[in-house]
């Protein structure tokens, strides 16, 4: 295993050498010993980590008191996505790039907070559906409280100093209950910063909307600390939460706000001013995950897939790392080669492409945005007729290493 200074000068040749490339990152490979031990289509998994927060909206009575548990939900998670379940004080390593026809399927119980039993469960599907560019899709569902997640993203990764990472895309919260009502959960735009002096840590950035069908909007500013680490908090965040198509006033008019770090904590005021709610992320304990033995995991299941790179990872053997990563990804561009198994003739198992969604659209002309089918290779959607009828393995003999 390499020593930290032969790792340190191994890292200044790698920044050294992105820093010169121009346009899109995201396949760019990186030195075993900065890798994560997950891949990118693990990510949603920390939608659900705290199931009682994702289902919570489907208990409030009103419909600004549902958006303000929706955003809770949102903030709540984003600590487990930048920082892939690691403590803060550990930095940030890059995931694993997903390769084609990738999968997570996971589910976990929710706590007792609601009176909800162990039998109640979160449940998470995840599909790499394109490879070039990388696009990610995903559901999430909790079928006894009707609520259900689903959306997909594109990240654009450059570098400039900082690591910038651009998400296109969209997901849509649904709750069944309230004759059925839709959020627009954003995705943030992320720089990692700290990165020439080897403390990498993650900022949001940018002013995002949640918006609600029933005429509630929460907008959500992402702040940080300034240039060169000066001014500013790290992770700061403000929110507020507005009826729609209120004057330019209304941040003087918000039914409620929310203040403090999305990676320490935050609390919400009412329009008095007055704490109607606070949430500890660093206390916050994580739900189970639960998923059949690895041997019993479809081929195509990610922790299946990449077992010898993440215990090789695990393992601190920077050698066995790059061997196996090396071992499935050629054997991923030997079956792109195949017209049978090209990325052009490639169908997604869980997700099929679609040109609109009305739905988001609707939402998304709210705040000014407007889908982009082009940057995304199409508008993925959860295929329920298809996913009913699914048993392992899922491509029958195909393996991600070939037959």
């Amino acid at each position: 295993m390499a020593d930290t200074t032969q790792q340190n000068s191994n890292l200044k040749q790698f920044l050294a050498s992105i820093a010169t490339i121009r346009g899109d990152l995201s396949n760019i490979t990186a030195p075993p010993f900065v890798l994560a031990d997950k891949s990118t289509t693990e990510f949603p998994r920390y939608w659900i980590s705290h199931p009682d927060l994702f289902t919570a909206p489907a208990h409030q009575p009103t419909p600004e008191l549902r958006l303000l548990a929706v955003l809770k939900w949102f903030l709540a998670s984003l600590r487990g996505q930048q920082y892939a379940g690691r403590q803060p004080s550990d930095g940030v390593k890059k995931p694993l790039n997903a390769f084609l026809g990738e999968l997570f399927l996971r589910a976990c119980s929710s706590s007792d907070e609601q009176g909800v039993g162990s039998d109640d469960e979160c449940h998470l599907v995840s599909e790499q559906v394109s490879h070039h560019p990388p696009v990610t899709a995903c559901y999430l569902w909790n079928e006894r409280h009707g609520v259900r997640a689903e959306g997909y993203t594109r990240q654009e990764i450059t570098f400039n100093g900082n690591i910038n990472i651009q998400q296109i895309g969209h997901a849509v919260m649904h709750l069944d209950g309230f004759g059925g009502e839709d959020y627009l959960i954003p995705l943030p735009d992320v720089k990692v910063k700290g990165i020439l002096t080897f403390g990498p840590y993650p900022e949001l950035v940018g002013t995002y909307s949640i918006v609600s069908s029933t005429g509630y909007v929460a907008e959500v500013d992402f702040t940080g600390k300034g240039f060169l680490g000066v001014g500013g908090k790290r992770n700061a965040v403000h929110a507020a939460i507005y009826r729609q198509g209120d004057s330019k006033l209304r941040r003087k008019e918000a039914l409620f706000t929310a203040q403090g770090t999305w990676s320490e904590s935050f609390e919400f005021r009412d329009a008095r001013g007055e704490v109607v709610d606070s949430y500890d992320v660093g206390a916050a304990k994580s739900a189970d995950f639960h998923a059949p033995p690895l041997e019993r995991q479809d081929p195509w299941e990610s922790r299946r897939a990449w077992r010898g790179v993440i215990d090789a990872i695990h393992g601190g053997d920077m050698r066995g790392v790059a061997g196996n990563k090396s071992q499935l990804e050629s054997a991923q561009r030997e079956m792109r080669k195949n017209p049978a198994t090209s990325e052009e003739a490639w169908e997604a198992v869980f997700f099929r492409r679609e040109k609109d969604h009305v739905v988001a659209e609707k939402l998304m002309a709210v705040s000014g945005q407007k889908l982009s089918p082009q940057s995304t290779c199409g508008v993925w959607r959860y295929n329920f007729e298809k996913a009913g009828k699914l048993e392992r393995p899922f491509r029958g003999a195909l393996t991600p290493y070939g037959k």
